[in-house]
């Protein structure tokens, strides 16, 4: 899962990135309203975690922008405590949520979750491959029934083949999905990740084969 997150306040965007990044999920980071608009219309992301004071162009700006263009895309807006009017202005304009600042990382966290299982309403939150399971709001995975201790890293390699089943995936699509903006993983890393993936999961029969000069490729089961 890839997230946005338009914020000034280079602490808190730091903080907040930080706390999402060890969840497993991707994290970009911009600093105006103005870049928060060029990275919306030049990249896919799941969720934007967008601040109404953001410098240049403001959090509502960039609101009206994004659902100007029909774009679905969950927001959670991050507000001043007193911004009342702001905050009710977001939510008539299409955002999802709020959070008033300051908050706690859990309760973003939570908030997070709570808007990955909005967006999938009406879809299956569970994937599914033979015997192994992933639940996609929980982020946990089963095998045979049985839990299955995957690093977030992991987690997400995993979460990124069972959206593919079948289908070939190479290093540089692993890479694109895993990492924000100036975050570096090299090829062997992305290596290591499915090696140990594999391992996990080959003893309930769920395989991902290597194909050469091509990537990899979960079984369809």
């Amino acid at each position: 899962m890839r997230i946005l997150v338009a914020e000034d306040d280079a602490t808190l965007a730091a903080g907040v990135a930080c706390s999402l990044r060890q969840s497993g999920y991707a994290v970009d980071w911009v600093k105006t309203g103005v870049e928060a608009e060029a990275a919306l219309d030049a990249n896919q992301f799941d969720l934007l975690i967008l601040d109404i004071g953001l410098p240049k162009k403001s959090g509502l700006e960039v609101l009206k922008h994004l659902r100007g263009r029909d774009s679905h895309l969950p927001v959670l807006l991050l507000t001043g405590f007193a911004g009342v009017r702001d905050r009710v202005r977001g939510l008539d304009g299409g955002a999802d949520d709020y959070l008033a600042k300051p908050f706690d990382l859990d309760e973003l966290k939570a908030r997070v979750r709570a808007l990955t299982r909005r967006g999938m309403a009406g879809a299956a939150t569970v994937m599914r491959c033979g015997s192994l399971a992933y639940d996609q709001v929980g982020r946990a995975a089963s095998l045979n029934g049985h839990s299955l201790e995957l690093s977030a890293r992991e987690l997400s390699v995993l979460e990124i083949f069972l959206q593919r089943p079948g289908r070939a995936i190479s290093k540089e699509q692993l890479v694109s999905h895993l990492c924000g903006w100036g975050e570096e993983v090299s090829a062997n890393a992305i290596e290591v990740y499915v090696h140990r993936l594999r391992k996990k999961l080959e003893p309930g029969g769920v395989r991902i084969e290597t194909l050469r000069g091509l990537g990899y490729r979960l079984e369809k089961q």
